[in-house]
Parts: structure tokens; C-alpha cells; sequence
């Protein structure tokens, strides 16, 4: 899982960074991103694609990683700037965000996808870079944790939608509520919803 950041320490690069989202494909809530920079041979192998471990798990490793890391960035971008500039263009500014939210400036980054950010700095794009890189896998399980909980402060704001469970993802339970009472402030009002009648209202329910 360090082979990539193994390369960059052999290239003299010192402070490499690793950088991952969550949350494009949701129908509602923010995009967000993460950037980890680890010690010199940093190696843990628990950490993995977030994707690929439970939420106690993840949980467990978001606590490991803020304690093990030299430097972790969190940026994030909401449902309204989805709307404005579409998610790609999101993502990559929330992790362009989180780059700039690390306490130490890093001399090589690793993002992960097919993009790099704009950021005056030596990068490599890796696809599937989370099972590829320890430090973009650091990245997805920080994004992850962080986007949960923020969906989870928003289920207390808008209970009815149940974000504390589907976390915004369209699941069938959320797209019948979308169908009953239409879309709160925090929907993705340019993901269109097919086969559904969607409200093209915003319910405030502070």
C-alpha cells in the first residue's frame, strides 16, 4: 500500500501527500475531502479503502490516522456549489481545499482519480489510487468519517429525511420521502431523479 509513496521518498520528495472524496454520487449534502500526509515509511495495514471497511472500523482508524499523521486536511464543498460548478468540479475543489487546510505544505501529492488539482506542486493522478496509496486510503476514511457526521448533524436539522441512515444517498426510503415533501435546502437540486416525481421545492424544517 506504500509502494507509490516509497517512489517519491527515493525522489527526495519528504512531505507526500495523499488526497480523496466522499460523497459524489448522493442526492443531498456536501462533497467532501481529505488530504494525509504520513511520517517517512509510515506503514499501517489496516488502513485501506474506506469502501471496504465497516463504519466501527473507520471510526477506529479516523482516530489512528489524526494521531499518526504529520498533517490532515479536511475541505469541503456543499450542495449549492455542486449545483453552480457540477460535482467533478466540486470534488476537485474540496480537495484542493483540504491540500491548503494541511499544516505543512507537501512537496509531492497523490490524488485520487483521473485529476490533478490545481496547486503548484509535483502530483500523480491514481486511479482507484485508495487501494493503491496508504496515504490516499488515509484520505478516503478521513473524507468518509468527516462526511458522515456532518450528515448526521443535518439529520437533526432535518429529521424527516432520515440522513442519519442514508447519509443522503438515494436509497429507496429517501426517494419516497423526496416524493412526499419535496427537496430542504441541502439537496442536489442538479442530480435529476428519474422514473420520480420529486417535489422541485425547499421545505425548511429548522
Amino acid at each position: 500500500m506504500n509502494t507509490f509513496e516509497k517512489r517519491a521518498y527515493c525522489d527526495g520528495y519528504r512531505w507526500v501527500a495523499g488526497v480523496d472524496e466522499a460523497g459524489r454520487g448522493p442526492l443531498a449534502g456536501p462533497v467532501v475531502a481529505a488530504a494525509v500526509i504520513f511520517p517517512v515509511g509510515y506503514q499501517n495495514s489496516k488502513i485501506n479503502d474506506s469502501k471496504k471497511l465497516t463504519a466501527r472500523k473507520r471510526d477506529e482508524l479516523y482516530k489512528t490516522i489524526w494521531e499518526d499523521a504529520v498533517a490532515v486536511g479536511v475541505g469541503v464543498a456543499e450542495a449549492d456549489v455542486i449545483d453552480r460548478i457540477n460535482i467533478l468540479q466540486a470534488s476537485l475543489q474540496a480537495m484542493r481545499e483540504a491540500v491548503l487546510d494541511l499544516s505543512k505544505i507537501p512537496d509531492f501529492i497523490f490524488v485520487d482519480g483521473l485529476y490533478t488539482l490545481n496547486i503548484d506542486a509535483p502530483q500523480k493522478a491514481l486511479v482507484k489510487g485508495d487501494a493503491l496509496s496508504i496515504s490516499i486510503a488515509a484520505a478516503s476514511i478521513i473524507a468518509k468519517v468527516s462526511r458522515d457526521r456532518i450528515m448526521e448533524m443535518y439529520h437533526r436539522q432535518f429529521p424527516r429525511y432520515n440522513f442519519q441512515k442514508n447519509k443522503g444517498y438515494g436509497t429507496a426510503e429517501h426517494r419516497r420521502i423526496l416524493k412526499e415533501i419535496g427537496m430542504c435546502k441541502i439537496h442536489r437540486r442538479s442530480f435529476h431523479l428519474k422514473n420520480t416525481d420529486v417535489l422541485q421545492v425547499t421545505i425548511d424544517w429548522s
